[in-house]
């Protein structure tokens, strides 16, 4: 089966979510992603559900918070955010949940929105194969630029300028 041309693509959109139950309370993906397709069925109908594609693709819940991201279509951001303000409880546990934002890429989201931090890097001058080039240094290990590509390095396989 070919894949469609990337302007038949589907564009999405993702729904960062801030979840809060009480501190007993055990919630699984599982399960939020059921809630959220019976939310959307019960407002939306079957066909603005199925428009809409309610898809759960981040989730985390630990001591009563968590966070969730949700793709949706884009364009169905609304009643997207109007289907998933109907849940009030998961599994028997009473749950309440805020859109804190929509961004256009699940990073974007995490960060911007869920306080995610973002990956520290840098450029500098290393020293590799002899000859002084501009990597991108991050976390001990080190992108080397070489003409027209990339090369994973460590520290031990360049030294810094």
């Amino acid at each position: 089966m070919k894949h469609l041309p990337k302007h038949l693509q589907p564009r999405w959109r993702y729904l960062a979510l801030e979840l809060e139950g009480w501190p007993g309370a055990e919630i699984g993906r599982r399960a939020f992603q059921r809630e959220c397709w019976y939310a959307g069925q019960n407002l939306l109908g079957d066909p603005g559900s199925a428009a809409a594609d309610l898809t759960v693709v981040r989730f985390e819940f630990e001591d009563g918070t968590g966070s969730a991201i949700v793709r949706v279509r884009r364009g169905e951001t609304e009643p997207a955010r109007a289907a998933i303000a109907c849940i009030d409880e998961i599994d028997g546990a009473a749950v309440g949940i805020r859109v804190c934002g929509i961004s256009g890429t699940i990073r974007a989201g995490e960060e911007n929105y869920l306080g995610r931090r973002r990956q520290e890097s840098k450029e500098r001058n290393v020293v590799f194969r002899n000859e002084e080039r501009v990597a991108v240094v991050r976390d001990g290990s080190a992108d080397v630029r070489l003409d027209d590509a990339f090369v994973g390095a460590t520290d031990l396989d360049c030294s810094f300028a």
